[in-house]
């Protein structure tokens, strides 16, 4: 099994490989971490991870915050939901489980995901990716439901997590 540092090192030269430009990462998560995907490597990034998907918006226009998640075996992000995206993942490397619920309370029961499935997580749609017997990889963009109120960071409510985050 990868260390944290031995698996961020794996994505990040995956990642560097397919010209895609980092602009920025986070592995101090107790669940994994992530990649920020520089706006100048967008089209590169949507080609390869979300090839054949139509985008509701001009994604030049809004920020879409692409990603590489990276979550740990046996570790969950929060149960969360968000008011003005939904999120369109693509799992990299599987399996990974996910969570989903129209209501707050997290059904007992996840989906298990394998390499190249696609999930929407729509507008409203609480979620939680949780990593299996090994590390998992999920590239993710946002889709902003309302263009001229877009989404941000703080468009997250978290109803329960692992770690004690709020």
């Amino acid at each position: 099994m990868l260390t944290k540092d031995q698996i961020s090192s794996e994505v990040r030269k995956d990642i560097e490989n397919k010209k895609i430009k980092i602009s920025g990462e986070d592995f101090d998560r107790p669940w994994g971490g992530f990649f920020k995907i520089d706006n100048g490597s967008l089209d590169d990034f949507l080609s390869i991870y979300f090839s054949g998907v139509e985008m509701p918006f001009d994604v030049k226009k809004l920020n879409v915050s692409p990603k590489i998640l990276v979550v740990a075996p046996g570790k969950k992000l929060s149960w969360q939901s968000h008011e003005r995206r939904s999120e369109l993942w693509r799992v990299v490397r599987g399996p990974v489980g996910i969570f989903t619920s129209p209501t707050d309370v997290q059904p007992d029961e996840m989906g298990v995901y394998s390499d190249n499935d696609m999930i929407e997580m729509k507008l409203g749609t609480r979620h939680r990716l949780a990593g299996m017997d090994d590390w998992g990889i999920v590239a993710e963009i946002w889709i902003h439901k309302f263009p001229y109120n877009p989404s941000d960071e703080d468009d997250i409510r978290r109803i329960s997590d692992d770690f004690g985050r709020g």
